[in-house]
């Protein structure tokens, strides 16, 4: 995995939408409000322990009403959408879905295919730079990237210095 050579210490967390996307393809239609009522009880709760143990309640569940797929599945692919419950209490609404992060990504997208080529690796970083610090600023993301220690800061022409360096 890429970002485990990028990132050795960080934790995987999985989104839990798309963990309900995936688990709910496996039962039929029919039955899928049930079972995603099921589903995002699991991640209603308030600590990882309890969380455990409402999943496996869930996918007892799940097998008595003959859904061994989407059994299965949840018990395999459900730990992994926990990782946020290893934050504060007060971060888990932000961190455990990763659509805003995809929502950023898109945007970025967007920005870099209209430019199209770029004259260096360094504007590409002030474009993506800029629209981090623009949703920052809009406190979509609150509190996450600001602050965050790095050590270059905004000049008088918007460029990126190193502090304490003079700005001219």
């Amino acid at each position: 995995m890429r970002s485990r050579r990028c990132s050795p210490g960080a934790r995987y967390q999985r989104c839990t939408v798309h963990f309900y996307r995936n688990a709910l393809g496996r039962v039929p239609v029919t039955r899928r409000k049930a079972a995603a009522r099921m589903l995002k009880a699991i991640h209603a709760q308030e600590s990882r322990e309890v969380c455990a143990r409402k999943a496996e309640e869930v996918a007892e569940k799940l097998e008595s009403m003959r859904l061994r797929t989407a059994a299965r599945t949840m018990r395999n692919r459900f730990a992994k959408t926990l990782a946020y419950t290893e934050f504060p209490s007060e971060h888990w609404r932000q961190i455990k879905t990763n659509n805003r992060i995809e929502r950023i990504n898109r945007e970025i997208r967007r920005r870099t295919r209209v430019v199209g080529i770029f004259p260096d690796g360094n504007s590409v970083l002030m474009l993506v730079a800029a629209r981090l610090k623009h949703k920052v600023k809009q406190e979509e993301i609150p509190g996450y990237i600001e602050g965050g220690g790095d050590e270059r800061t905004e000049g008088k022409d918007g460029g990126l210095k190193e502090d304490g360096a003079e700005d001219g």
